[in-house]
């Protein structure tokens, strides 16, 4: 199994070898942006109450998560953050914070 670090790793090293160089981190957000459309394309079509087109039927849900992981990683390395410290840290807050929230709100049972 892949580690963050790992995926960081390797996309950081197709982007030398293949890419040329990282887009600059504004395209980067762009193409972000253009990715979790996607993603949401296929899942208001899929869960939710839009119908599908013909041309939605061969979209593939896990290969436009990995578009948006790609992409975040991508701007991960460029503007350094390190994703396995930022996930582990966002854990914590989240646990400290949402410890009980959830277990105690009547609209989740």
């Amino acid at each position: 199994m892949m580690k963050l670090a790992e995926a960081q790793k390797e996309v950081d090293e197709w982007i030398k070898k293949y890419g040329v160089r990282y887009f600059n981190e504004l395209t980067n957000l762009a193409i972000l942006t253009e990715e979790v459309g996607e993603l949401a394309r296929i899942i208001a079509r899929k869960y939710g109450e839009q119908s599908s087109k013909e041309s939605d039927l061969n979209k593939d849900l896990a290969d436009e998560m990995a578009d948006v992981l790609w992409v975040l990683i991508c701007l991960a390395n460029q503007t350094g953050v390190d994703l396995t410290k930022a996930f582990r840290k966002n854990m914590d807050k989240k646990t400290n914070r949402d410890n009980i929230r959830h277990l105690n709100n009547p609209k989740l049972k």
